[in-house]
């Protein structure tokens, strides 16, 4: 059969199994436009910014793990792109951008909107192609679709607009993609004996575990070992379990950093955390990972496993241990949750940020998904929303962008049709809020937390470390429900403790999308479990600094 290009294209993402295309509209996508049009296999996501799409999609891929689809027409709309592509590539999540360009007879010719796309995209890509020829199109996408999957990343296509418009001969398009399983069945004697000899084992759980919590835990009291998490294995085990000591690192918890004090043996389950001086040296170390690249690249591993997590959960079987090493980090789990409720629980004003975040946790079950934006707003979620297992808890982990709490969340929650919950600092909520009314739009049911201290609060925390006055972080806010309510969604603002817990719970109750605004202290810090002897010198300083000034 003959069509165009641009239904070539279309017809084979809509085959592999792409279900939408986020983007904005442009002249050189017009013919893609219209194939969308025609196409009611697919859906399009207009956007409100092409940063916003790539995020969506990033995030849709994040929960899906199959390439969602974004796209900007030629030179700005592409390049704005760039930070949600960054954002898929660095956490390894499948994600197809597709680009405009002029006419082919102009390129080098310095014409109106002409940008090198794929110059540009080389960095951020894994397969970064133009279409050249009309015959060569539903190969290229093909092979964009299988490059994400296959090397976990973002796959760029450049569509000159001639080119979309020529007709080529589609015998077939591709077979909808089938995930291939593998089995792996590796030799498990050395971990085992590492695992049997220790006295002091600590599971440290990330990404990969995620779907595997119940495996976790069995494994976790037979050799009686606390859990800890990276923080985007957040979720995967129930906060509450007394095995679970939660995050470790800048944002993690104090028993976490004692169970890694004193730990004899570290098994790693999907992950390859990079904040390092939270790792105890000088101790064996396991090492499970499907990529062979992972194994040892961030701390010197004595068994390393090329396996699925679950895969080795189901095959290691180790002695139980009759005593319990997590039992000894009871006390400190309790005294720990003691110092974080009596923040949550504090009645004065302004409201403490911690009280908004547990707030909310009170309204999650199991299943909720929840996306934290980054900043302090982090910390707050990390630390006190203490969530039960199979929580979807999504944050930026490897870029750390500003802005991905809105946009994440709508993603998430066209991949899940559940109710998603953004953590959003305001700060980040201005640079991207205008995506709320793509979440109008479609009518998606997210909720949006504000944490509104008038601040960039991390920003600021981190020039006190760092020993500098407090400069250039003061924020300008206007009332953020009423933008809310301008965009034709539910706006809820709180300004004092006494009403928080009521507003929560009408908030969470809204029917469809809605923003809760609340006004939180801005010098509430959030101190890490350790600092070292460098940060603790700057922090005093800066603290002086200030009293005295």
């Amino acid at each position: 059969m003959t069509k165009n290009v641009a239904d070539a294209i279309v017809g084979t993402l809509v085959s592999l199994g792409v279900k939408r295309i986020y983007g904005i509209p442009g002249d050189s996508l017009n013919p893609i436009m219209n194939a969308i049009r025609e196409n009611r296999n697919v859906e399009f996501v207009q956007t409100r910014h092409e940063e916003g799409a790539a995020l969506e999609a990033a995030f849709e891929a994040k929960i899906t793990h199959m390439p969602a689809v974004c796209m900007g027409t030629s030179g700005p709309g592409s390049i704005h792109l760039l930070n949600g592509l960054y954002e898929a590539k660095m956490d390894h999540v499948p994600v197809i951008a597709l680009t405009g360009q002029i006419e082919t007879e102009l390129l080098g010719t310095d014409y109106f909107q002409e940008v090198n796309l794929n110059a540009l995209m080389e960095d951020v890509s894994v397969y970064n192609q133009q279409i050249r020829s009309a015959d060569s199109a539903v190969e290229i996408t093909k092979r964009a679709f299988e490059s994400s999957i296959a090397l976990g990343g973002v796959s760029h296509i450049n569509m000159p607009v001639d080119i979309l418009m020529q007709r080529c001969d589609v015998d077939e398009y591709p077979a909808a993609y089938s995930p291939v399983s593998r089995k792996y069945n590796p030799d498990l004697t050395h971990a085992r004996d590492l695992i049997d000899h220790s006295n002091a084992p600590l599971l440290f759980i990330g990404n990969g575990c995620r779907g595997y919590g119940d495996a976790v835990l069995r494994l976790a009291e037979r050799i009686g070992s606390p859990v800890i998490y990276a923080l985007n294995g957040k979720g995967i085990v129930d906060d509450n379990d007394p095995k679970v000591m939660g995050s470790i690192g800048l944002l993690g918890t104090k028993p976490s950093v004692e169970a890694m004090h004193n730990a004899d043996l570290l098994i790693f389950l999907g992950t390859i955390f990079p904040y390092t001086s939270f790792l105890k040296n000088g101790i064996p170390a396991i090492q499970v990972d499907i990529n062979p690249a992972n194994l040892g690249k961030r701390y010197p591993v004595t068994c390393k496993i090329e396996s699925s997590v679950i895969d080795f959960l189901e095959a290691i079987e180790p002695a139980e241990k009759p005593e319990k090493y997590y039992l000894s980090f009871a006390d400190s789990k309790k005294k720990w949750i003691s110092e974080m409720e009596k923040r949550e629980s504090d009645m004065g004003n302004p409201i403490k940020p911690e009280a908004v975040a547990a707030a909310v946790c009170k309204k999650i079950s199991a299943g909720t998904v929840i996306v934290a934006d980054t900043g302090n707003v982090t910390v707050w979620s990390a630390r006190n929303m203490r969530v039960p297992r199979d929580t979807t808890f999504l944050i930026s982990p490897w870029l750390g962008t500003m802005g991905a709490g809105i946009p994440g969340s709508i993603g998430a929650s066209f991949a899940t049709g559940k109710p998603v919950i953004a953590m959003v600092g305001d700060g980040s909520f201005a640079m991207s809020m205008m995506e709320l009314i793509t979440a109008r739009k479609y009518n998606r049911n997210i909720k949006v937390v504000v944490f509104n201290n008038s601040k960039l609060g991390m920003i600021k925390f981190e020039e006190m470390i760092m020993g500098f006055p407090e400069f250039g972080v003061d924020l300008l806010n206007p009332d953020f429900s009423k933008i809310a309510e301008a965009t034709g969604i539910g706006g809820f603002r709180v300004e004092r403790r006494e009403d928080l817990d009521q507003t929560v719970e009408k908030f969470m109750a809204h029917e469809g999308p809605a923003v809760l605004d609340v006004v939180v202290d801005p010098d509430e810090k959030p101190m890490p479990p350790k600092l070292n002897f460098r940060q603790v010198k700057g922090f005093i300083t800066s603290i002086l600094r200030q009293e005295l000034t």
